[in-house]
């Protein structure tokens, strides 16, 4: 079994409540930052839905990113610099442990 792990960032600012940075920008960003971290990892759009505190619904273009094969920490690491680049209040983080083998 390997260790999977994965983070899931949405793409609105914490502070302005709306996407800063357009998301093929920052796409490449992360694949960049991924490389330069990492052997490989998968990086895909998605779509965070969420309720704010007041019932309002959220949709919000999303990038997750999945990595194996990372050294101790180091998936934190990007998670922090994720936070920092794109003015994040959290990253969602899952580790699952799943039978990964490359044909």
């Amino acid at each position: 079994m390997t260790k999977k792990e994965i983070l899931t960032m949405g793409l609105f600012d914490k502070d302005t409540k709306k996407q800063e940075i357009d998301t093929e920008t920052a796409h490449r960003l992360i694949d960049n930052a991924v490389a330069q971290r990492f052997d490989g990892a998968t990086v895909y759009e998605a779509t965070g839905v969420y309720k704010h505190l007041n019932g309002t619904t959220v949709k919000e273009p999303s990038i997750r990113i999945e990595i194996v094969y990372a050294e101790p920490g180091a998936v934190h690491e990007l998670a922090q610099w994720l936070k920092d680049t794109f003015n994040q209040e959290s990253i969602m983080y899952e580790a699952v442990q799943e039978e990964v083998e490359f044909i």
